[in-house]
């Protein structure tokens, strides 16, 4: 027997269910524009600083931490980003896949923020220019060819990978077919080839 109490427990007061999401959904990108306005103004300014004081002016420097950023963080993401898509239909391995995820974008969150002072329009990416130009010369043309590297890096992992996983499928093919054709007792003669 339903009384009214029951009825009153089972139905909740407030916003149905998709009301709450769709709220919270608009709170957080309204956050994330902010964010990304603030850090517009801010990110290529203070990029283009910390690279000035890495190289201190030097042009060898400039072009030595352009080619090391450039490679691993290009190499390192695209390597995480490809262990995750490997991984995603193990068992268990979700929080493996989110993890490498979002190591893969820290890594590469120096090469994003060079990005921001080259292609950016703003006044803080244009500033960020004339500071690399000054204090880091040579570092956004070895960055660009130290990316380039590091996707021949990873492009050449992944090759290598395959092929290896290649091979370990043939060979387990090969030694499930070898104890197929292997005689059961010492008196037996191998199974005809057909």
């Amino acid at each position: 027997m339903v009384t009214e109490e029951t009825v009153q427990t089972q139905t909740k007061p407030g916003l149905p269910a998709w009301a709450k999401k769709a709220i919270w959904g608009a709170v957080i990108l309204v956050a994330l524009v902010i964010a990304y306005f603030i850090l517009a103004a801010f990110l290529p300014r203070w990029w283009s600083q910390q690279v000035g004081s890495l190289s201190s002016g030097s042009f060898t420097r400039g072009i030595l931490w352009g080619l090391m950023y450039g490679v691993l963080c290009t190499a390192v993401p695209l390597l995480l980003f490809y262990i995750a898509w490997c991984s995603r239909h193990r068992k268990h391995a979700r929080i493996w896949v989110i993890a490498a995820l979002a190591l893969g974008v820290v890594a590469a969150i120096p090469n994003l923020l060079t990005l921001t002072v080259v292609l950016g329009g703003s006044s803080a990416a244009h500033a960020g220019e004339r500071t690399l130009d000054v204090d880091a010369p040579g570092f956004r043309g070895a960055s660009l060819a130290g990316a380039i590297i590091g996707a021949a890096v990873f492009a050449v992992a992944v090759v290598l990978h395959t092929r290896y996983r290649k091979r370990g499928k043939e060979l387990t093919e090969l030694r499930s077919d070898l104890h197929q054709r292997e005689p059961r007792s010492s008196g037996e003669s191998p199974a005809p080839e057909m």
